[in-house]
């Protein structure tokens, strides 16, 4: 895709879903070295980078991870990842690679199914704010 910066990692996350919208706060806030960009899944641009990685969305709604031109990776690989991008405590995550993908992801997506209603939903997706703004596409 050419319109992706490709000297960032894009962190693609359901929009409208309160602990991911957390979380993308939580990443923005510890991302020091700048390395992440965020886009809602359910928006346009999410949709075309879904298409274009081969992700089909009526299959997946999890975090993706994706390195643009390198790869992509889903729920707890996508973590996993991430949390070593920001490196020092966060790192320690890495920690979880000893389980099999297939353990770890059976708990992801006990979490992602109750989501909503441990955490709740919003309406529509976020709306950055203007010093935000450039962190998503």
């Amino acid at each position: 895709m050419q319109n992706l910066p490709h000297d960032k990692k894009i962190i693609l996350f359901d929009g409208v879903c309160n602990l991911c919208d957390s979380a993308v706060q939580y990443i923005i806030k510890h991302d020091n070295k700048d390395i992440f960009r965020f886009v809602a899944l359910q928006s346009d641009s999410g949709k075309e980078i879904c298409n274009y990685i081969g992700v089909d969305q009526t299959k997946i709604d999890s975090i993706i991870l994706y390195n643009p031109n390198i790869a992509y990776y889903y729920k707890s690989s996508a973590i996993i990842k991430i949390a070593k991008e920001l490196g020092g405590i966060y790192s320690l995550i890495s920690i979880f690679k000893i389980l099999p993908e297939k353990n770890r992801n059976y708990i992801y997506d006990y979490i992602a199914k109750n989501r909503y209603k441990w955490y709740g939903k919003k309406g529509s997706c976020m709306i950055p704010t203007p010093e935000l703004k450039a962190k998503f596409l």
